[in-house]
């Protein structure tokens, strides 16, 4: 529904209105019909005198003559409007006095100057009638024969009703949506401060404590998310200051061991030990680069993604890997340099262990920046794309660390670019191969 308001304070004053106005609209239709009740009532309750004198009183009448005069036949042409309110209640009151009619019509025809019926009004309201009034022919069928009929003045409707009550429906609103549209401001801004903190939380940046304002009930809200905030803050500030002794703790008796094994005197043994030591520092730091993200100690610059991205593929380069860079044009963006190189070595290493070799591209659009990685091993099965961004998750089932890793890199490549609202999507290529795609917005 797009007319819906999605605010709070759109919602509640659009109810409001529309409440208002059905309630009014159901006060107009009832008072139309109360003021129609009683326009019948006095058309039809005089009407009905005078035709049960004249019925009584035959006598009495005058051919052509008087408020009620004696026709012989039906005065009323057919197809000229009716009133058929006013013969029911006529006939209702005719038969409540005991007077038997045979035929009861009526018809509309306007008032025209020098109607008989203006010449017993003053002038004033005479004008009025003639702009708002039609005159009611009645005619009454007597038993005996011949239609006794009166003229009569029949007000077609008072426009100045309808004016009358559209005044009062503006003054209703004003009078009751303005005080309430700013009871629901007064609500609402506390309620806008709070989400934007919500929104703008994150582990690297607590931001500020949100102005405890507004009702009682929304005040103690924004207390008790200051107060989580507070709480979070120091969980995760204990959760790294836990870290950092883990990996003090670790790294001290892998130093001590990687210093032991110069004594080992085959060097083959020496060369397996320093390279499992080597991997369990690598394996040491992914996890506590993944466990300590979102709370990042880089701050964010300016840098040319495509420069960077260069410099991560001449480091391959310069290590012998098969790794080839599609020259791009200088690409500024704000990020944290330190963390995208990280996220695109993962990249790169993994298209090199798993597609021997590697093709890296920048592509920029109108609101992001591709980095593409692209290789030509065996792919992914399409039902696995997503299970691979899992921690410690693998494909290759030997767990050998020279064939399968230990099933970090893309977690924490993808963790990485998300922090800096970005993602990184996996797809089989059609000519064979995997193609890795970071995107970042620009």
């Amino acid at each position: 529904m797009r007319w819906w308001p999605r605010s709070l304070a759109g919602q509640l004053t659009l109810l409001i209105g529309l409440a208002l106005f059905t309630a009014q609209a159901i006060n107009f239709a009832l008072l139309l019909r109360e003021r129609r009740q009683y326009a019948l009532a006095q058309i039809a309750g005089p009407a009905a005198t005078r035709f049960i004198d004249a019925i009584e009183r035959p006598q009495r009448l005058e051919p052509g003559r008087g408020r009620v005069r004696l026709v012989a036949d039906n005065p009323i042409p057919s197809g000229r409007p009716r009133e058929l309110g006013v013969e029911a209640s006529l006939r209702g009151a005719l038969a409540d006095a005991g007077v038997g009619v045979r035929r009861i019509a009526t018809g509309l025809r306007p008032i025209r100057p020098g109607n008989p019926l203006l010449r017993r009004m003053d002038r004033d309201k005479a004008e009025r009638m003639l702009r708002v009034a039609d005159e009611l022919v009645i005619a009454v069928e007597r038993p005996g024969g011949g239609w006794l009929v009166q003229r009569m003045p029949w007000v077609r409707g008072d426009p100045g009703l309808v004016w009358r009550l559209a005044g009062q429906t503006a003054v209703l609103f004003v009078v009751v949506l303005l005080p309430v549209l700013w009871a629901v401001r007064r609500i609402a801004r506390p309620l806008r401060d709070l989400t934007r903190a919500a929104e703008d939380f994150s582990p690297g940046n607590g931001g500020a404590a949100v102005a405890v304002r507004g009702p009682d009930d929304v005040a103690r809200l924004i207390a008790a998310f200051n107060a989580l905030r507070l709480r979070v803050t120091a969980m995760l500030d204990e959760k790294d200051r836990m870290l950092g002794a883990i990996g003090h703790d670790l790294r001290t008796p892998l130093a001590a061991l990687r210093v032991r094994i110069e004594s080992v005197e085959d060097e083959a043994d020496r060369a397996r030990m320093a390279d499992t030591i080597a991997e369990m520092n690598r394996t040491l730091d992914d996890i506590l680069s993944l466990a300590r993200l979102g709370r990042p100690s880089e701050a964010l610059i300016e840098v040319d993604v495509a420069a960077l991205v260069d410099a991560v593929v001449e480091d391959f380069r310069d290590l012998g890997a098969p790794v080839e860079f599609v020259e791009a044009e200088r690409l500024p963006l704000r990020l944290r340099p330190s963390l995208i190189r990280r996220a695109v070595r993962n990249l790169i290493e993994n298209a090199v262990k798993y597609g021997r070799e590697a093709t890296v591209s920048v592509a920029a659009g109108a609101k992001i920046v591709a980095i593409r990685v692209a290789d030509r091993g065996p792919g992914i099965p399409e039902e696995r794309l997503g299970d691979v961004f899992e921690a410690f998750t693998r494909l290759e089932t030997s767990r050998n660390r020279e064939t399968g890793g230990i099933g970090l890199g893309l977690a924490l490549a993808r963790a990485i670019v998300r922090e800096a609202k970005g993602d990184v999507t996996l797809a089989n290529r059609p000519e064979g191969g995997l193609v890795a795609t970071i995107t970042l917005p620009r």
